[in-house]
């Protein structure tokens, strides 16, 4: 165990060794604060036009919190050494990060949403010059006298992960050094991975369902590079500007959904997901659909009150060509649509000419009833229904076999 703690150490995973008690049995008795974390996404959305930086890390930071004198026999330990109690607020408690929290805000708290972001531990003052920054950080310096582990007068700070600058948001240098060392997985530990990309890694992730054997085969060393590449490649977002014109591209495919949120030719954002299990019976204009109400649903804070346009590959909505859209056409999917897929029927006239039709379903209800009559499991729920006053199962005014208020489809590939 100590040669691994070494290793961790000497290779940057674990920075120190700190105490931390297994508290388990006395954090189910205690009543949860629901105090809530702030989304990341929302911290940077503060530094718009800000030029300037400064970090300041807490150290010890739960310590400088007290226990009340009446709950300090509760956070008592044993060891070999002997019995030991906490007087400040220990590691381990389930409450501790919300009542830290929740101390750093209320002393922050007139100079949040102006030149202060608090997430946790460190503190980052922000302002758009340096005459205005001189001032900010005499203000935040009256407060915190602890200067250990901070960073002051910065072009570009590194932050919760990110790199920030005046020019944008970018991926830190130093996570992407961790990033391209990662190993090969060799079993079900890839959970850590998929947490992080949900859709890149679709094959890897086909590996982590039930009764699935697994094996790592050459698709998945392939989106494993692909994966590494585009983390360490991310290009750089920058801050959006009120007033100015968003553009929202989307794209959808059988695989997953994937949307980018630009203004002024530059990325703001960008996002995808793999499709649920029943949105992959979706036709291709609801999944479009989908890819649209994914992206404003993610981006409403930006969208709301703001002029906006959004482009998708798709005619019956707003087609913007696959070639101009590659972002999101390629966060949506790894190859084209399959001609199902479009609802596309091929045929072959009798001039040896291939005709390609393209069908919307205004009577899918109609072929759906149709396709009840040839089916043998209906047509027993339809005899059931007529024979039995108690049923569940109805007919329809159109004919059509019903369960209370919802048509059964039959289990047809055409309806699928």
């Amino acid at each position: 165990m100590d040669n691994l703690q070494d290793r961790a150490i000497h290779r940057g995973v674990l920075r120190s060794m700190r105490l931390c008690i297994d508290y388990k049995q006395l954090d189910k008795v205690i009543v949860k604060n629901k105090y809530p974390l702030p989304r990341i996404d929302d911290l940077f959305d503060q530094l718009k036009g800000a030029t300037v930086f400064s970090k300041i890390y807490l150290r010890s930071g739960y310590y400088q919190l007290r226990v009340k004198e009446q709950d300090v026999s509760r956070t008592a330990f044993q060891t070999r050494y002997g019995h030991y109690e906490f007087l400040v607020m220990p590691f381990g408690l389930t409450n501790a990060l919300a009542i830290f929290m929740d101390l750093m805000n209320r002393i922050f708290q007139q100079y949040l949403d102006k030149f202060v972001v608090i997430f946790i531990k460190d503190i980052l003052i922000y302002s758009r010059n340096e005459n205005e920054h001189a001032e900010h950080l005499r203000t935040v310096l009256q407060t915190l006298r602890d200067k250990h582990k901070s960073e002051f007068w910065l072009r570009e700070v590194r932050f919760l992960g990110h790199s920030v600058s005046g020019d944008g948001i970018r991926v830190d240098p130093s996570k992407i050094s961790a990033i391209m060392e990662w190993k090969l997985p060799r079993n079900v530990v890839l959970q850590t991975v998929r947490k992080r990309v949900l859709y890149i890694a679709t094959s890897m992730t086909k590996l982590l369902q039930k009764d699935v054997k697994f094996e790592w085969i050459e698709k998945c060393q392939q989106s494993f590079e692909k994966l590494k590449a585009l983390l360490t490649e991310a290009p750089i977002l920058v801050q959006p500007k009120s007033g100015k014109e968003f553009v929202v591209y989307s794209d959808a495919s059988l695989n997953g959904l994937g949307c980018m949120l630009m203004q002024e030719g530059k990325v703001v954002a960008y996002a995808s997901r793999q499709l649920k299990p029943h949105e992959k019976n979706y036709s291709t204009h609801d999944l479009e659909l989908v890819a649209i109400v994914f992206a404003l649903k993610i981006w409403h804070h930006y969208l709301y009150g703001e002029k906006w346009r959004i482009f998708i590959n798709h005619k019956i909505i707003d087609y913007h060509l696959g070639k101009a859209n590659v972002v999101a056409d390629a966060l949506s999917r790894k190859s084209l649509y399959a001609l199902r897929a479009m609802n596309t029927r091929l045929a072959l006239s009798n001039d040896g000419v291939l005709l390609a039709e393209l069908r919307a379903r205004p009577l899918f209800l109609q072929q759906i009833c149709e396709t009840q009559k040839n089916d043998s499991e209906m047509q027993v729920k339809r005899a059931q229904c007529e024979s039995e006053n108690d049923s569940d199962f109805r007919v329809g005014s159109n004919d059509c076999l019903m369960f209370h208020d919802r048509v059964c489809v039959p289990k047809d590939y055409e309806l699928i």
